[in-house]
């Protein structure tokens, strides 16, 4: 009886991080090269239909070079934006307190089906830590605080997103969770109550197409004010 052939690939994993936050902000940083084989399964259709037992039916794998180098590079840049952004939020929390403010803030996103590594970057943005060209230089780097977080949350869900509009909003705007609740968001949602006349179900489509909306907090009226990311000549 003749063997089934196969050839596969071997993976091996990088060490773990060491330092402060240690498995809290761990990253899976394993390349699995492996998903990069293609296995063409050939079955000899003569040998089926004469009979032949299954056992000789043969397979073999083959691997794809081009998907291979694609894959190594997108996972050699899922590392590199890792251990850089990680690195960017160590540097910032110090403390034993930082480090549960930070964990507490990430439970706050559960409900929205982000990994680690997505919570990681969204308060990263909105606090100052991982340079976002929303805020410029504009913006103190800052631990998150879960009363600030869960303020934000609860009054968009007031506005009638549910948690899988908010998570696609948090994914196109992390910034959001770094606004002022009073001044930025509350106040532009009365701005577009009250001068545009757009509220409901025409707000929910507006916040989902455009949530920078929500964080504007200049009007240049055409007389540049080199704060583009944050004007309502954008609207």
């Amino acid at each position: 009886m003749e063997s089934l052939k196969f050839a596969s690939l071997a993976a091996s994993a990088p060490s773990p991080r060491s330092g402060m936050l240690g498995k809290r902000l761990s990253s899976p940083l394993l390349t699995i090269d492996s998903a990069a084989q293609f296995c063409y399964c050939k079955a000899d259709i003569a040998a089926a239909s004469s009979s032949i037992p299954p056992s000789n039916i043969r397979f073999s794998c083959r691997f794809s070079p081009s998907v291979a180098t694609a894959t190594r590079t997108s996972n050699l840049s899922i590392k590199h934006w890792i251990l850089h952004s990680t690195a960017q939020i160590e540097s910032v929390i110090t403390s034993n307190e930082d480090q549960s403010m930070w964990e507490a803030c990430r439970q706050a996103l559960t409900p929205f089906k982000f990994n680690d590594e997505e919570k990681d970057k969204i308060l990263g943005k909105a606090f100052g830590i991982i340079h976002s060209p929303y805020w410029g230089d504009e913006r103190k780097k800052e631990v998150p605080k879960l009363e600030t977080v869960n303020g934000i949350l609860d009054y968009l869900r007031r506005l009638s997103l549910s948690d899988d509009d908010l998570s696609k909003l948090l994914k196109k705007f992390p910034e959001v969770l770094g606004c002022d609740l009073e001044e930025e968001l509350k106040a532009n949602i009365k701005i577009l109550d009250e001068q545009w006349g757009i509220e409901g179900k025409s707000l929910r489509n507006l916040l989902l197409r455009n949530p920078k909306v929500l964080g504007y907090n200049v009007d240049c009226k055409g007389d540049c004010m080199a704060q583009c990311t944050r004007c309502w000549v954008r609207f």
